[in-house]
């Protein structure tokens, strides 16, 4: 595998973690909104990851084994919404239920600090491939 496309396959990692994380926090941020009784309340999201081919720089052999990611999707958790019984809060139906979203904080603070490791590694490897060519250079000199 060329440098350049450690540099592009890590590329695609970091930019797939960046988006990851971003919905994480949106379910983070989300997870104790309400809504009008009637309405759905916020549903969790998930990011589905896809490998990808990276661009062929100078068609060597090694590159057949190295896979980028993309982001294939990004989908909402069908579960049904947690009912808390409260009946003076203003969004409460008939009965005093509030629907609360189906969001595990603890679940989705694992899940940042997993895409925050991985957002490390990738530019972990990002580093070391700059630095490998850096030292391939001084060496040519």
């Amino acid at each position: 595998m060329s440098l350049m496309t450690a540099i592009e396959v890590a590329g695609s990692g970091l930019t797939a973690q960046r988006r990851r994380l971003e919905v994480l926090v949106s379910n983070l941020v989300n997870a104790n909104t309400t809504q009008p009784p009637g309405t759905e309340p916020y549903r969790r999201k998930d990011v589905l990851f896809n490998s990808v081919e990276p661009a062929r720089s100078f068609g060597s052999l090694l590159e057949e084994a190295s896979k980028g990611v993309e982001i294939a999707a990004v989908v909402t958790d069908q579960s049904e919404p947690v009912k808390r019984y409260e009946p003076g809060h203003p969004h409460a139906d008939q009965d005093g239920y509030v629907l609360y979203p189906n969001i595990n904080a603890m679940e989705e603070m694992v899940n940042v600090l997993s895409a925050t490791r991985s957002y490390e590694a990738n530019l972990q490897a990002v580093n070391t491939a700059k630095e490998m060519q850096e030292k391939t250079l001084e060496i040519l000199r």
